[in-house]
């Protein structure tokens, strides 16, 4: 049939040519900003995110997360809290399936698909929006720390209802969402029992994590701090973080089983006896030359941040629980690419050896051009960190320096922070190398009288004034 033949050869061709355009990654084209935000300079980082986000729709939600992280460095966190929020509901939304996109897939490669978001990376957003909210008034804090749990829970569940036996794999928790929250609760005054279940639960998802032993055995005291005092909570985001690059990787019995249930699903098929190597992506956790951060309190040594979320490690555990399936998927997409080759050659009646020659090479074209998906968040840190302070009511000087194996290694980096009586103060810095990158933050502070909440040492509680919008579309979802 010559017109169904020419409509074959019509779809081949086109399916070519769309393989060959645009031979670079994701992870190429972003090296140049993420380059220019790890050596501080953060107006070069946005104007080329924002110029790759301008020319590539696909990647947009990535290049936003990176400008939030961008945003929160230079010192505006509203700015980070609204980015990272339209990306969330975005990254829920995508969560449904879109046929024709994963059909694409199949023809071309991961990239054809809208980005959805790493399972890691849809938890250290509600984990980034509760510390982007922290330093402004902190209204919404607790509802974004809820999220984290609540996704997290979600991702559990699905892994469990997709798991032989309903066993999900083991993977590590963002406890960061559970600490912040028993922080948040400590200073009412009032809520010490919530603090001290939130305390509970960074205990069992982070045991490495020594300093919440403390924040336990307070909580039961029902102490937020001795009178007169208030405390400094100093968060730093330590270490570049886990990103996406393209490796090739050989097939394993566990992704030909997956594949070979793909295959036999959506068509006539089946897999050859050998498969050469698939391009594929692999988190990478750079080796980072620093580990924490010092800090001095009036020009006395304090002590240096310990982890209470090692992203890195929450990155590797995710993905290696997903390697199988993207590599399956891979493998069924080398299959499928084959077969359309075969078909186009039976239905033009392809007898000659120079033509047949060519077809053959067109689909190693085809193949060769595939890319691995390495979209992803590139901005993160390796860890949240955390330092707890208590001190006197008053002004003090806060000196960061970071640290590798307890030893300040870089330049010292000095703020004036205000302590009240009873109170919280937040302190966040960004330390993906031995320098700091932007400011150091420190939160505003409508905890105090007239503007938010009102406190009295005696009552030992603080009242919010106003319902908090996040906290309310919290309980609504």
């Amino acid at each position: 049939m010559p017109g169904s033949a020419s409509t074959t050869r019509s779809v081949f061709v086109t399916v070519i040519v769309v393989a060959l355009a645009g031979c670079s990654s994701h992870a190429h084209r972003v090296r140049d900003a993420r380059h220019a935000y790890f050596s501080n300079d953060l107006s070069a980082a946005t104007s080329l995110l924002e110029e790759a986000e301008s020319h590539r729709p696909r990647e947009r939600d990535c290049l936003i997360l990176d400008r939030a992280m961008v945003a929160l460095a230079q010192g505006a966190p509203a700015d980070a809290e609204s980015l990272l929020r339209d990306v969330r509901n975005r990254f829920d939304h995508l969560e449904q399936k879109d046929v024709a996109e994963s059909s694409l897939a199949m023809l071309t490669d991961d990239t054809a698909k809208a980005y959805a978001g790493e399972d890691y990376e849809k938890v250290m957003i509600r984990a980034m929006l509760a510390l982007s909210n922290l330093m402004q008034d902190g209204s919404d804090a607790v509802a974004y720390c809820l999220q984290v749990d609540q996704k997290q829970r979600e991702i559990s569940e699905r892994a469990a209802a997709a798991s032989p036996g309903g066993k999900p794999p083991s993977i590590a928790n963002v406890a960061v969402g559970a600490y912040l929250r028993g922080v948040v609760q400590e200073e009412s005054h009032l809520h010490y029992d919530d603090a001290e279940r939130a305390f509970a639960t960074v205990a069992s998802w982070e045991p490495r994590f020594e300093p919440v032993k403390l924040d336990l055995a307070r909580a039961r005291s029902g102490v937020h701090s001795d009178s007169g005092n208030g405390v400094v909570y100093v968060f730093a985001l330590v270490g570049r973080g886990p990103y996406k690059e393209e490796v090739l990787a050989a097939a394993t019995s566990d992704a030909l089983l997956i594949a070979d249930r793909i295959v036999s699903a959506v068509g006539p098929r089946t897999l050859p006896p050998t498969i050469a190597p698939v391009k594929v992506p692999a988190i990478v956790v750079p080796a980072n030359a620093i580990d924490s951060v010092a800090v001095d309190v009036n020009g006395r040594a304090a002590a240096l941040t310990q982890t209470v979320t090692d992203v890195g490690r929450l990155a590797v555990a995710q993905f290696e629980a997903e390697k199988q399936e993207i590599l399956a998927r891979a493998i069924v997409r080398r299959v499928l690419k084959k077969a359309a080759v075969y078909a186009t050659k039976d239905a033009l009646a392809v007898n000659d050896g120079l033509t047949n020659l060519a077809f053959d090479a067109a689909g190693v074209v085809w193949e060769a051009t595939e890319k691995a998906d390495t979209r992803c968040w590139g901005l993160l840190p390796e860890t949240i960190q955390v330092l707890r302070l208590e001190l006197p009511a008053g002004t003090h000087q806060l000196t960061l320096r970071p640290a590798r194996l307890g030893r300040p290694i870089g330049a010292a980096h000095t703020t004036a922070v205000e302590v009240l009586d009873g109170r919280n103060t937040y302190v966040l810095a960004s330390f993906p190398t031995q320098n700091l990158v932007g400011k150091i933050l420190i939160s505003q502070s409508p905890r105090s009288p007239g503007a938010g909440h009102t406190f009295d040492r005696s009552r030992q509680a603080i009242r919010p004034v106003a319902e908090p919008s996040e906290t309310a579309s919290f309980m609504i979802r």
